[in-house]
């Protein structure tokens, strides 16, 4: 198993070659093979990655890894429910893996979605897209609320970085299993930011890592 400092050395190394190696103001250049082909008899991942659907944020790509290295769970907003909950924990016990990050990204529509139904939430939405957007606005209704920002940019800025915080909170306290592994096993969760603008992730500081 790779301790979690070390998973986020590998993560944070890779995605500084992922940036290393994109097009002047083009696509990324396509990762490696995989160096030991696609037959991959065990999986042991470095890190669980909760992160938002949105297809420009491939956390493969991003953080340069390749098959077998990540757990990847995406969903939009990259929101925390009951089957999700579910995935990072059976990833963390099976396969004994000691990072799990949240990660969100700039310019997010389900973030922009949440913002202009608290503004008109006169319009009705199917009960499938409601249940998103009900577990993101407790987070970014504060924001909206404290109304200290100082454009619509930074607004979005501060609330998808709320959305990212509140799912580590729920990942962190609200489910008895990843409380133990956190408490007993050395498991890490930890909030991240991908900028769809640069391809650089940024972690949201140490105490986004505390227990």
């Amino acid at each position: 198993m790779t301790p979690a400092s070390e998973a986020l050395e590998r993560l944070q190394v890779g995605n500084r070659r992922f940036v290393a190696n994109l097009d002047a103001g083009a696509r990324a250049k396509p990762s490696p093979a995989a160096p030991h082909g696609t037959d991959i008899a065990e999986q042991q991942p470095l890190a669980i990655i909760l992160g938002c659907s949105d297809a420009r944020v491939p956390a493969e790509l991003i953080f340069d890894q390749s098959l077998g290295d990540l757990f990847v769970i995406r969903v939009a907003g990259n929101i925390v429910a009951p089957s999700l909950v579910g995935s990072v924990e059976f990833a963390a016990t099976r396969f004994e893996t000691k990072l799990v990050i949240v990660l969100g990204h700039t310019r997010c529509g389900a973030i922009q979605a949440t913002i202009e139904d608290l503004r008109d939430p006169g319009d009705p939405l199917h009960h499938n897209l409601r249940d998103i957007i009900d577990r993101v606005k407790p987070a970014v209704a504060r924001v909206v609320a404290e109304g200290d920002h100082d454009s619509e940019e930074d607004l979005a800025r501060r609330a998808v970085r709320a959305n990212i915080r509140y799912s580590v909170d729920h990942l962190r306290h609200d489910s008895q299993i990843m409380e133990q592994l956190i408490r007993d096993e050395g498991v890490v969760v930890i909030g991240a930011e991908y900028s769809l603008e640069t391809g650089i992730v940024t972690f949201l500081g140490e105490e986004e890592a505390e227990g």
